[in-house]
């Protein structure tokens, strides 16, 4: 069974890496719409005036409800029939940017929550504004606590990059999926690719781990 499984991986590696590529680059695209997205909610949620708050809570709760892969067909297929067409890269980008978004607005929420109250009262006993209080006091420190999971997200979204197959992104998936069209070698090639995401995915969550433990040693 080995044996089988191996046999053709040398033929099909070079064409799954370029997908490889593609999925990695839209992880890099989709992390660029998702994280900032992700951080403005969070600080509307914070302390914004209470409608753009509620709006802010709203968004964030469709992120999380809709499935990504329907968010995906949504703005890919949906879109055109109010006159806005979108090339896949870029529907695939969105789609999964506000769905990033989504669920690490509440890891940005409580990574700014979790800044000691001396460290907002000492600021605003420097005279800073609730701006400025913001992005030099509060910020740079609810960084540095949301850093690994946000990053965990990160590699699920990765992952979840095998979604775009569906709207025809050449990624791995889905050059997986047409070499196993062609050869009708479907498990070995979806092997091939497991393989692959595993090599990027769990490499990726071990360093977070790391990362995490590190944070969390006491000084």
């Amino acid at each position: 069974m080995t044996a089988l499984i191996f046999t053709h991986w040398g033929d099909w590696i070079g064409e799954l890496l370029r997908g490889l590529w593609i999925s990695i680059k839209l992880t890099a695209a989709l992390i660029a719409v998702g994280i900032p997205l992700a951080l403005l909610l969070a600080i509307a949620i914070v302390s914004a005036p209470w409608p753009v708050r509620w709006l802010a809570i709203v968004v964030v709760e469709l992120a999380r409800g809709i499935p990504a892969l329907i968010v995906v067909y949504l703005v890919y297929f949906g879109l055109p029939q109010v006159h806005i067409t979108l090339q896949a890269f870029l529907a695939g980008t969105l789609a999964l940017g506000f769905t990033m978004a989504g669920y690490t607005a509440d890891i940005f929420r409580a990574g700014i929550l979790a800044v000691p109250d001396g460290q907002r009262e000492a600021a605003r006993a420097l005279g800073l504004s609730r701006t400025a209080e913001m992005l030099h006091v509060v910020l740079p420190q609810a960084i540095r606590i949301v850093i690994p999971p946000v990053l965990g997200y990160v590699v699920l979204f990765f992952q979840a990059t095998a979604l775009t197959f569906a709207i025809a992104i050449p990624e791995l998936l889905s050059r997986a999926y047409s070499i196993g069209n062609s050869t009708f070698e479907y498990l070995d090639v979806l092997v091939l690719a497991a393989v692959m995401y595993g090599a990027i995915a769990i490499p990726a969550s071990q360093l977070i781990d790391l990362l995490e433990r590190r944070r969390d040693r006491p000084a």
